[in-house]
């Protein structure tokens, strides 16, 4: 496709933002009382408690993995904040695949701005051209781009073959990556814009079963760290969010991969990992996780309406979020130690809280 002009700022957030100091500008010596005057107005404008949300009247947002989970919940709760939502899903099928028509259906009855198209995070054609259709809805580039699409997969590390492993992390790393390096042209160009990577607080804690799993979302982690780093300067902001344990259809269609897995194991490894995989198996079928999903939609709506420059690099969700929290204040001290000082210390000062 052309190029196309770089649209104006979202009327929501360059009204949000003007006038407020970021923590970019906070670098630049910005008193403490600014930065206490700007974490007011930011509790202030996001509703302060759980019956308040957010207005997100036009701010532009793409969405990957919108058939179900997180992804769903997340389209539709930004659109009911106003927002205009570009909801994608892999096999579209020109709109009559049932995930597709049941949430264009809902779009209607209620006049939400919710567009549908179609990406597959694994091919790269269809993530260039469903991010260029995002970008024509909203006129020009993104506001905000949530990277959501992934797939869950259990079982010992050994009985897993490659099959399972490229998939597992072709969809949640590389898939993000695809989809984070079509949309940053114009994010860049226009000086503006924000990330948000759905991760998991596997992508901080090891559990034993899960090491696929793990890899793949401690690979985001590194990943986005690293270019929230080398975004700062272009003015697009990146926060990773962290979900503990709660009910989507990842884990049905996680046992779905982990029996596809399971038949193909080699009768020696079947015998020798029998009680790994029981266990395995019961990561699907096991004790109901009761938290609430909504709980990920919502914090993501507060982070699209928090300014610029000040949103957290990472976003721990949960009812419990200690270990998560644990994790993410302990390898902080590190990586402050490694790059706050040096040729790295502006780019660091800028992402971190």
């Amino acid at each position: 496709m052309p190029e196309r002009a770089a649209a104006p700022a979202s009327p929501a957030l360059s009204s949000a933002w003007r006038g407020r100091p970021t923590r970019r500008e906070w670098l630049g010596g910005a008193s403490a009382l600014a930065t206490a005057t700007l974490a007011a107005d930011a509790g202030a404008q996001m509703g302060g408690g759980a019956q308040g949300a957010p207005d997100l009247a036009g701010v532009s947002a793409l969405i990957t993995g919108c058939s179900s989970g997180f992804g769903r919940l997340t389209a539709l709760h930004l659109a009911r904040r106003g927002a205009t939502v570009i909801a994608s899903m892999r096999n579209l099928n020109g709109g009559a695949r049932p995930e597709a028509k049941d949430l264009a259906a809902i779009a209607a009855s209620e006049n939400l701005k919710l567009d549908i198209v179609e990406i597959d995070v694994l091919d790269d054609g269809l993530v260039r051209q469903g991010v260029a259709a995002a970008e024509e809805t909203a006129g020009g580039a993104l506001d905000v781009v949530v990277n959501n699409a992934g797939v869950g997969i259990s079982g010992p590390v050994e009985a897993a073959d490659m099959e399972s492993a490229k998939l597992v992390v072709d969809t949640n790393l590389f898939g993000y990556m695809r989809v984070a390096q079509a949309a940053l042209p114009a994010m860049r160009a226009k000086g503006a814009g924000l990330l948000v990577h759905v991760s998991s607080q596997l992508g901080r804690i090891v559990l034993p079963n899960l090491g696929l799993y793990c890899a793949s979302k401690f690979g985001l982690e590194a990943m986005f760290e690293a270019m929230a780093y080398e975004l700062a300067p272009f003015g697009v902001d990146t926060t990773i969010v962290q979900p503990g344990g709660y009910r989507t259809k990842i884990w049905d269609n996680g046992l779905r991969y982990y029996n596809a897995m399971k038949s193909r194991i080699d009768d020696e490894r079947a015998a020798a990992y029998a009680a790994h995989l029981g266990m395995a198996e019961r990561l699907f079928t096991g004790s109901p996780r009761t938290a609430d999903p909504m709980d990920v939609p919502r914090a993501i709506a507060e982070l699209i309406a928090m300014p610029a420059g000040a949103r957290p690099l990472r976003r721990p969700v949960h009812p419990d979020t200690s270990a998560t929290d644990a994790a993410n204040a302990a390898l902080a001290q590190v990586q402050s130690a490694v790059l706050g000082q040096g040729a790295y210390k502006t780019w660091h000062a800028a992402v971190t809280d």
